[in-house]
Order: C-alpha cells, then sequence, then structure tokens
C-alpha cells in the first residue's frame, strides 16, 4: 500500500488515522480551505474534487483509500495570476453569487469537459456515439450534483459554455 497521496503535484503521508475522509484530510492535515464541507453526505457537490482526473465527493472517501493518487482541488487548477479558462469564465460571467459552492463548481465542470471531449454521453446526450454536443441541457445534466443555494445557474453554464469554446480554440 502506497503510504502518500498526491494533492497538486504535492505528495502529503496519508494521515494514521482511517476514518479521515478526504476532504478533512484536504482541509485539516494538507492545510487547502478552498474544498467546502457543504452537507458532508455527498448530496451538495461542494466538496468535488478530481482524483486520478474523476471527479468525486471527497466528503464520501477515505483519506486511506487514495494511496497513490493524484488529487487536485481547486488550488490546483490555477490560482489569482494565473486561473484556468473556467475560473476566468465565472468571474467573466458572474457565475457565483456567495462562492461557497465555487470551488466544487469548477472542479466538476473541469472533469464534465474532459468527459465530454472523451465522448461519454450523458442521459441527456442525443446518442450514445458520436460526438457528445455541450448543450445547456448536457450541461445542467451533468452539473447537476453540484448545487448552488444562490441559484447562479444560468451564469454557471454560460461559463462552462465559454470556458468549453475558449478550449477548442
Amino acid at each position: 500500500m502506497t503510504e502518500t497521496i498526491t494533492v497538486n503535484e504535492t505528495e502529503y503521508p496519508i494521515p494514521a488515522d482511517p476514518r479521515v475522509s478526504l476532504l478533512d484530510f484536504l482541509r485539516q492535515h494538507v492545510g487547502l480551505t478552498g474544498t467546502k464541507k457543504g452537507c458532508d453526505h455527498g448530496q451538495c457537490g461542494a466538496c468535488t474534487v478530481l482524483v486520478n482526473g474523476m471527479r468525486i465527493n471527497s466528503c464520501l472517501s477515505l483519506a486511506v483509500m487514495h494511496g497513490g493518487d493524484s488529487v487536485t482541488t481547486i488550488e490546483g487548477l490555477g490560482n489569482p495570476e494565473n486561473p484556468s479558462a473556467l475560473q476566468k469564465a465565472f468571474v467573466e460571467h458572474d457565475g457565483y453569487q456567495c462562492g461557497y459552492c465555487t470551488p466544487g463548481q469548477v472542479c466538476s465542470a473541469t472533469a464534465m469537459l474532459q468527459e465530454i471531449d472523451n465522448g461519454w454521453p450523458s442521459d441527456a446526450s442525443e446518442s450514445l456515439e458520436g460526438e457528445v454536443e455541450l448543450t445547456a441541457d448536457e450541461i445542467r445534466e451533468r452539473m447537476s450534483g453540484n448545487l448552488c443555494r444562490c441559484g447562479a445557474y444560468p451564469n454557471i453554464v454560460a461559463a462552462i459554455r465559454d470556458a468549453a469554446k475558449e478550449d477548442a480554440a
């Protein structure tokens, strides 16, 4: 068993207590507070991070399960000096209001765009084969696990579409 987890390209030892969630590991052991604790039941998506490129709810996963894995948090996607395309688009489209859900939204959208690039269909996709079109319905379906209490959904969808266009250019 690997004794470390790579977080944003830096290795950290797995905590001795096997009950520590990945979310609590990131916030309390690593000191990265961008990932938020919302419901702590996997229902809101505020704690979404990328593990080996796949989005997960970090509140539902134990840190000990991720030995040898690569975890990317919002801090690993960009920073104020060099934001990712999605982070820029969220700012430009006001895809946040209070900002609490924004780190999870951006992490989830990052993985969602990769899923679409990989040609993975969703329930909203026209077909199970071929290219997936990035429609508003497609985005809403794929982002349905990330809740925003402020109701910034139209702006979030616009930000994702804009970032996808920028990535394609």
